[in-house]
């Protein structure tokens, strides 16, 4: 029986992500196997965007926010790589 939830895709197919959104963009910033680890790293993520939002207005950049949502690992996309926590100030959002 385990093979066949699996083959479905069941709770083992589905991970954690930290999801980092810009206005309309959306992307996975990391996945995680547990809610707490992302939610831990969400915390994180949160933290080093307040430690450089004045820079950010300052220079007129979008302030990027930070859920964390339930996914498939096959929804991710084929070429998907972690988004640093900064990653948005060195054109790596897009």
């Amino acid at each position: 029986m385990g093979e066949v939830a699996s083959l479905r895709g069941g709770a083992e197919d589905t991970v954690w992500a930290v999801v980092a959104s810009v206005g309309k963009t959306h992307r996975v910033a990391e996945v995680y196997a547990s809610r707490m680890a992302a939610l831990a790293d969400r915390t994180w993520r949160e933290q080093q965007v307040r430690a450089y939002e004045a820079f950010l207005r300052g220079a007129r950049q979008p302030v990027p926010h930070y859920s964390v949502a339930p996914i498939r690992r096959a929804d991710l996309p084929r070429k998907w790589k972690p988004l640093p926590a900064l990653g948005f100030l060195r054109g790596q959002f897009a």
